[in-house]
């Protein structure tokens, strides 16, 4: 099954959509309309395909769907928020933003149990969580799915979408609460309102750097999506946009070193460490 390649050429069709669309609404629309199409790919394939083995079975409902399902959860969930958001009194924003943050946080406590699950790395129960046999085995979280389609549909898929979209969304939420928020302490980063750090090295190693963090889990103990974390650095970072899964491809085909930037960096670290201690 190519669905691999469906899921790559996906994330590179949302990066578009991301990067040429200011408007927030249209945006998500056309991100919504991207995920609901590739998962019906995806189901269809699924459908007249089905599984060689029980680990292709989660390979695919604990990774492969989740690409396009955590973002269809996310643009959702921000579509509904920006259209219900107050327009005009700041304090009443800063009500509804932390009015939505709260729920969020009691989704992750009551949740909390599979979350240190994902978290932590654990596989002994991916069998039960991640495979359509045992979908009525367990309860759904939230009365939001319950028409979840028991042949594209596992136990706990979607609980892990929400997971993962909902970190995604929490962050987006905190940087609107602290734009809203009145703070008078100057930034020593900030000159006349604008970043003075800047990325300088080439695109290529700023998202290699990225992909290494992220597989170290570095970034919110892997909680978040490298979309997320490339838009969020590379726009602290004033990085120029560029297409990250074509330029993580390209890192991944290079003939010689696959991993330049860590390799270059760890040697030039080291010869400064030997310099100052005098080696």
């Amino acid at each position: 099954m190519e669905l691999t390649l469906h899921s790559e050429n996906f994330i590179e069709e949302l990066e578009q959509i991301e990067l040429s669309n200011t408007n927030i609404i249209r945006k998500a629309n056309l991100s919504i309309a991207l995920c609901r199409k590739i998962l019906l790919e995806f189901k269809k394939e699924i459908i007249r395909k089905g599984f060689g083995s029980i680990k292709e079975e989660v390979e695919f409902f604990k990774k492969t769907k989740q690409v396009p399902l955590i973002k269809l959860i996310y643009y959702s969930e921000l579509r509904s928020f920006e259209m219900q958001f107050p327009k005009a009194n700041i304090s009443a924003q800063r009500k509804f933003i932390k009015k939505k943050l709260n729920k969020l946080n009691r989704f992750f406590l009551y949740n909390m149990d599979f979350g240190q699950y994902i978290v932590s790395g654990q596989t002994n129960l991916d069998e039960y969580y991640f495979t359509r046999k045992y979908f009525d085995a367990f309860p759904i979280t939230s009365s939001k799915f319950y028409l979840q389609d028991p042949e594209f549909s596992t136990a706990r898929g979607m609980l892990l979408g929400k997971f993962k979209a909902y970190g995604s969304l929490t962050i987006y939420l905190q940087k609107r609460l602290s734009n809203k928020r009145e703070n008078n302490t100057e930034n020593p980063l900030l000159s006349n309102g604008k970043m003075n750090l800047k990325w300088t090295g080439s695109y290529a190693a700023f998202i290699e750097m990225i992909y290494g963090c992220d597989a170290m889990d570095y970034f919110n103990n892997g909680n978040i999506e490298i979309n997320t974390i490339i838009q969020e650095l590379g726009s602290l970072l004033n990085v120029p946009i560029g297409n990250s899964s074509r330029t993580y491809n390209e890192i991944k085909n290079r003939k010689q070193s696959r991993i330049k930037f860590y390799e270059e960096t760890g040697q030039k670290l080291l010869e400064k460490m030997n310099k100052e201690d005098g080696i």
